[in-house]
């Protein structure tokens, strides 16, 4: 659901996870856009108290690239989870429509056939401005949601491998 429509995600006490490994895959296009996410997500696992080598950060050209280095990362088998960031800005031609469909269906995929989960950190967007307002400005930070999300989600794959 939109921020627009429903407003700031709840915010909660997010669970401490010991010993947590995240990758970021970032898309060097719009690359104002993607290292604002980068930012908003690297600054909220510090405000957690996780040490600075909790989190490693990669750059792939594009946003359909990401669902290949997802991939990567995953069967190295370092990270508890993998976030995307990408931006996408419609334009003029149908290719807005082929990069979202490509990279929504590869991070899909990812999610429902391997054990690290992957969080869609892309911002799919009719303007550079609705980018900008959802990469620190007025919406918020969509980054750090996304590392909420993270956490939120190691603590479940934890928290069934347990049972």
């Amino acid at each position: 659901m939109s921020t627009a429509l429903a407003g700031a995600a709840p915010k909660g006490n997010l669970p401490k996870i010991d010993n947590l490994r995240v990758a970021i895959v970032a898309a060097e296009w719009n690359g104002h856009i993607t290292s604002a996410l980068t930012k908003g997500a690297t600054d909220l696992f510090k405000a957690e108290g996780y040490p600075a080598d909790a989190v490693e950060v990669f750059h792939v050209p594009g946003a359909v690239e990401l669902t290949f280095a997802a991939s990567q990362l995953i069967e190295a088998s370092m990270f508890d989870a993998v976030i995307v960031f990408g931006c996408v800005i419609r334009g003029g031609t149908p290719h807005f429509d082929y990069v979202c469909q490509s990279v929504t269906q590869g991070i899909t995929a990812l999610n429902a056939d391997c054990d690290t989960p992957v969080i869609f950190g892309v911002l799919t967007v009719d303007t550079e401005q609705d980018a900008l307002d959802r990469a620190g400005g007025s919406l918020g930070n969509k980054g750090t949601e996304a590392a909420e999300a993270a956490v939120k989600m190691v603590d479940f794959t934890r928290r069934v491998k347990e049972m």
